[in-house]
């Protein structure tokens, strides 16, 4: 007989492996692409619900016709109106032609300024994004510091300055907020302008007041996510070496505790946005949210699609971005899904 000598088996490392490691390294692509694939769907049937929702919903409003019409315009000027607007076709050829347009971003042409929607919306989009971009910077820079000092002066008069600060901002509503900083600032002070669009100072009050919400939840979301962080045994070692409070925080431990935070900053970027609608309003801000009330009140149904579908997007994309960077940061929420 002829001996037959086997050399050793590939192990579950090696390049070409057959072991539970190597098909984990195999399936762990695909898995990821299976997850994004998935949350893409489900972001795009939110937004289909959405789009439907608010197509029939706003149509409940009223007749707009008798809107853009003089009080004393005749049966006839009314019918012939309605025919111009496309509204006299049946609800359903209306509701397939929205829905063919939306991909191409085609709402069709608002009903009261008579050009189309996507201008409409682009031309008040910057103010928004301005806002937005303003109510983030002063969240970030007032939030992180607080949730920092307080969890490191725990249970002392900081922290408890900072938990009363969380407690008013979360339990005051915005325009209350806003009304106070015109008072203060504005009427009193005379140091910061009241409504306007343009300028820094007209940026200052309603980013201000519209972070006030966001800066409560992430300070106090951060608060106690360092306060677990700083008890674990890493950040006892850490100690244990003689490594200052400092270089225990910002090298050690904030890194940990910045993941739940990161979740909390992408929601609240959608809520910020949404949220702007109140603030623009007390401020004369000519944003979105502002175009959003004057739809309403127009009846201007492509208008209102089109201003509900971008908050809904913006919410959706968000969401998903944030969904998708956690399962990113933190491998133990990829290999759980």
């Amino acid at each position: 007989m002829t001996d037959v000598t086997l050399g050793p088996a590939p192990s579950a490392g090696a390049p070409g492996g057959t072991g539970p490691g190597a098909a984990a390294r195999r399936g762990g692509g695909g898995h990821l692409v299976r997850m994004v694939l998935t949350r893409v769907g489900t972001a795009l049937l939110v937004l289909l619900c959405t789009a439907t929702v608010s197509f029939f919903l706003v149509r409940l409003s009223g007749d707009p016709v008798k809107l853009l019409l003089p009080p004393d315009a005749t049966a006839h000027q009314e019918a012939t109106l309605r025919a111009s607007l496309g509204l006299d076709r049946p609800l359903i050829t209306q509701y397939l032609d929205y829905l063919w347009g939306l991909p191409r971003f085609d709402f069709g042409n608002s009903l009261f300024y008579n050009e189309p929607v996507s201008r409409v919306l682009a031309d008040r989009l910057p103010a928004t994004l301005e806002l937005a971009a303003g109510a983030i910077v002063v969240t970030l820079g007032v939030a992180v510091p607080a949730g920092i000092i307080a969890a490191m002066r725990r249970g002392r008069a900081a922290d408890r300055g900072v938990m009363t600060g969380v407690l008013l901002g979360q339990s005051t509503p915005p325009f209350w907020v806003g009304i106070l900083l015109i008072l203060v600032f504005a009427v009193g002070l005379h140091a910061l302008p009241a409504s306007g669009y343009g300028t820094f100072a007209n940026l200052v009050l309603p980013s201000v007041t519209l972070a006030v919400y966001s800066v409560a939840v992430v300070a106090r979301l951060l608060r106690s996510s360092l306060i677990d962080v700083l008890s674990s045994d890493h950040i006892r070692t850490a100690r244990a070496k003689g490594f200052g409070p400092l270089k225990i925080v910002f090298v050690h431990a904030l890194r940990n505790a910045s993941l739940p935070v990161i979740t909390v900053v992408g929601l609240e970027v959608g809520s910020l946005l949404g949220g702007a609608i109140l603030t623009e309003q007390v401020f004369s801000w000519p944003g979105v949210g502002q175009l959003t009330i004057e739809a309403i009140s127009n009846r201007d149904f492509p208008l209102v699609q089109a201003t509900v579908m971008f908050f809904a997007a913006v919410f959706v994309v968000v969401n998903l971005l944030v969904d998708l960077s956690y399962s990113l940061l933190d491998p133990r929420v990829r290999t759980s899904r």
